[in-house]
């Protein structure tokens, strides 16, 4: 009897994104992946709608795939917003009474990630490997510690997204110092610099830059990583054995900022965390 064909789930798999070219590459490789986005379905692969900033629709996507599956091998993490790319808001923009950024960048993918855990757990337990990976960035080092914690801080919306990726740094150690021993690894990964579409949703409300920004997609793509090269890392991570639980920046392990390795904070993150998951 052959082994049954290894799971995936990866979020935020729209078309251009990091999260489809990681999606067919696994796909490719004979994974049975299912795919998200919060509306429009991918063509010729197992979709699912998802809106990391609604409750309801991260509780639906798991009641699903545990109707689907008892066991995940992979979680990709990929789905996330950046918006105000031009630091227009003097204020944040709320959701749910959070900032918009870690509302959805930072406790979608957490509630998304917990609701998934069994499945996670359940895999881990029968082959000794289940593996998270959150996209973060290199931006985390903009977010700061009293951002992480909700202190008051002068509001810069660049700042509010690098926290929300500080905030998914934090929860893969979290993570794993729960369940690693049980197989479980986690690991928080900055690609590079990727031509991908998600600028196209911060410049809403700017239409001068939106079409200089487009102007400048050739140039654009020669410079930064394609998707598809991204991809390849984050297989690599997602299937090599020696793959460690730690910080990886363009696929290498390496130490993140400094508000990252703030062992307090991550505590009083946890317990907040945990506190609004209850809710």
């Amino acid at each position: 009897m052959s082994a049954p064909s290894r799971r995936a789930v990866v979020t935020g798999a729209g078309p251009g994104s990091i999260g489809e070219a990681v999606a067919r590459a696994l796909d490719a490789e004979g994974w049975d992946v299912v795919v998200t986005t919060r509306s429009k379905p991918v063509e010729d692969l197992s979709w699912q709608p998802l809106d990391l900033a609604d409750r309801g629709s991260v509780a639906r996507f798991a009641h699903w795939y545990a109707d689907r599956s008892d066991r995940l091998d992979l979680l990709v993490n990929s789905a996330g917003i950046h918006l105000d790319l031009g630091s227009r808001w003097q204020e944040p923009q709320l959701l749910d009474g959070h900032e918009i950024h870690w509302r959805t960048n930072y406790l979608g993918t957490v509630d998304l990630t917990t609701a998934l855990l069994p499945a996670l757990l359940t895999a881990a337990g029968a082959t000794g490997d289940a593996r998270v990976l959150h996209l973060v960035s290199q931006l985390h080092d903009r977010g700061t510690v009293d951002g992480l914690l909700g202190r008051p801080v002068d509001y810069d919306s660049w700042a509010a997204y690098g926290t929300s990726k500080l905030g998914l740094v934090h929860h893969a150690a979290s993570l794993v110092a729960e369940h690693g021993d049980r197989g479980l690894r986690v690991i928080p990964v900055h690609p590079g610099a990727v031509s991908t579409n998600i600028a196209n949703r911060g410049l809403e409300t700017r239409p001068v830059l939106r079409r200089l920004r487009n102007l400048a997609r050739p140039l654009e793509r020669r410079v930064l990583m394609s998707p598809e090269a991204s991809a390849a890392l984050l297989v690599r991570l997602a299937t090599e054995e020696a793959t460690p639980s730690s910080y990886h920046h363009k696929g290498h392990v390496t130490d993140p900022s400094a508000a990252a390795r703030d062992l307090a904070a991550r505590r009083e993150l946890a317990d907040r965390t945990r506190d609004w998951l209850a809710r």
